[in-house]
């Protein structure tokens, strides 16, 4: 089993930062992949950015130059820094585990960028 707790969410204005944290705790050695997904009321959830072991990332294209996803492993821990915020990023913004043991959501946080 593999627990995750996100913070760092809130109100930014257009052009703000915000850093979100996803603190793991559980089977941390099981994990293969951690990354974030954003879901607005009526869409799917889609990926924003992953990080594997091996620290390969991969974001989405709406995402590239502006987010950077990054962890610590001495604290089990990864975050999403984003910058130069869009109100089209407005979501709830969700850490998601993939482990040997499964797969593993967060509860969430939501991220409102004001124009």
């Amino acid at each position: 089993q593999v627990q995750l707790v996100e913070s760092g969410g809130g109100l930014v204005q257009a052009g703000g930062s915000l850093r979100l944290s996803c603190a793991a705790s559980g089977s941390f050695f099981s994990i293969n992949l951690m990354g974030w997904y954003r879901q607005v009321p009526g869409n799917q959830r889609e990926l924003v950015a992953t990080m594997s072991i091996g620290g390969s990332t991969n974001y989405a294209d709406s995402v590239k130059g502006r987010f950077t996803i990054s962890r610590d492993n001495a604290k089990n821990t990864v975050y999403l820094q984003m910058n130069s915020l869009k109100p089209e990023d407005t979501a709830v913004y969700y850490c998601n585990a993939n482990s040997i043991l499964g797969n593993y959501w967060g509860q969430g946080t939501q991220v409102t960028v004001s124009s």
